[in-house]
């Protein structure tokens, strides 16, 4: 047995010792009166802030608020560890022997069309809010899929364009080297070429690196006015991190962060993240129905403040579950595909995004936010991390229904 192999069951076999709320001791399939929701993302590695503990404590708290009545609601946990075979085992184990009806969150974008394959098969749900790929609204889109948050058009269309609206018409990229680096740097080239723009060149780094002073003297060298970071989580962080030892910034060259989360810039500090500028569909402070969510989560979190991900696994939770509670739990149950079709005809609204809708093709719309990193004199307090610079309406930050080629949309 190769140790991939003994890896894949190995994590398979955690997957089902995971916690679970209201778990039956000894009963492997839940009950005809039971919902059970997987959590499934990276909870030891690069994206573990930006997902993990976190979005299953907001899967939770979903569930307090909205499970129907008398209906006994389970969560499960798994990790990924981003290994696109690890996640689509787990998603069958989870659909074959473990009565899961719905998979959450799913960050990095490899595992995630692993799944929504597997979720296709199954006929289940797939509520995705943690990768960021165009693809599961695209050509690889299912009627059981759902994309909640942000995805690399939205990114790219929002921070790209800012950046170079403000004056950065050339461009080099330092990428992840998987799907989701590639389609963020494809997307936002595309922004910067439209807009009379020229990239210079990119590099491409493995997932999960800590050095990236090579990349870093690769882009300088070419100097383009904007280095791209198409990476996330402790990636980015470890970019921006030695991109300020080198003092690239004081130099001129500006940096586009082009998927940054809150917890990313709590883990920089405001001295070394100052200025720059992201884009997020949730921040804790926009408004008085984001701080009450902050809220009821706080004491669950700990000093991880929720950021878009998170935020999108309770939303997205909470309007599966108001579908459930719509169509009754054994008709939810028999078809997920159907779930997901009342899903796109009840309006949503929650607490973290406001009021919205899924099109036909499983996108959830909703405002993209540009950000700009306050600095330390400007924070008033513990996360007071971004001032907002523009809104981006739902049906401008997203790409166009009808340019995904999802065979879901009506010509």
């Amino acid at each position: 047995m190769t140790q991939d192999r003994r890896s894949v069951l190995k994590t398979v076999a955690a997957a089902a010792m995971a916690p679970a709320l209201g778990a039956f001791p000894g009963r492997a399939r839940a009950q005809s009166g039971t919902i059970k929701i997987g959590v499934l993302n990276d909870q030891s590695g690069v994206y573990r802030e930006t997902s993990g503990p976190t979005s299953v404590a907001c899967v939770r708290q979903a569930v307090k608020e909205m499970a129907p009545p008398g209906t006994n609601v389970e969560v499960v946990v798994a990790d990924h560890q981003n290994k696109p075979d690890i996640g689509a085992t787990i998603a069958r184990q989870w659909f074959d022997q473990d009565g899961v009806d719905v998979i959450v969150d799913v960050p990095n974008s490899s595992v995630a069309l692993a799944v929504n394959t597997v979720v296709r098969e199954k006929n289940k749900v797939y509520l995705n809010s943690g990768a960021a790929t165009t693809e599961l609204t695209g050509g690889q889109c299912t009627p059981n899929t759902v994309h909640w948050t942000y995805d690399t058009y939205m990114l790219a269309k929002s921070t790209g364009g800012a950046m170079v609206k403000a004056g950065g018409d050339t461009w080099f990229f330092i990428t992840a080297d998987y799907t989701f680096g590639h389609s963020l740097e494809r997307d936002t080239a595309n922004f910067v070429k439209a807009a009379g723009g020229k990239v210079l060149g990119s590099v491409r780094h493995p997932l999960q690196s800590t050095d990236f002073s090579s990349y870093l003297l690769q882009a300088q060298s070419s100097r383009a006015k904007v280095i791209g970071l198409a990476n996330a989580g402790t990636d980015t962080i470890n970019c921006v991190k030695q991109a300020a030892e080198f003092g690239v910034t004081r130099r001129g060259t500006k940096l586009a962060v082009l998927l940054m989360f809150i917890g990313d810039v709590h883990a920089l500090g405001l001295k070394t993240a100052q200025g720059l500028v992201c884009t997020e569909s949730f921040y804790w402070d926009l408004n008085d129905r984001t701080r009450a969510f902050l809220g009821r989560v706080k004491d669950a979190v700990g000093d991880n403040y929720p950021n878009m991900d998170h935020a999108g696994c309770y939303a997205s939770v909470l309007h599966y579950l108001k579908a459930v509670k719509d169509m009754g739990v054994s008709a939810a149950k028999a078809s997920g595909k159907d779930v997901v079709t009342r899903m796109k005809a009840m309006p949503t609204d929650d607490d973290c995004f406001g009021a919205g809708k899924i099109r036909e093709d499983g996108r959830k719309l909703c405002p993209a936010y540009l950000f700009e990193v306050k600095n330390p004199e400007e924070s008033k307090g513990p996360w007071d991390y971004y001032k907002l610079l523009q809104t981006t309406a739902p049906d401008e930050a997203f790409r166009p229904l009808g340019e995904g080629g999802c065979s879901l949309v009506r010509t």
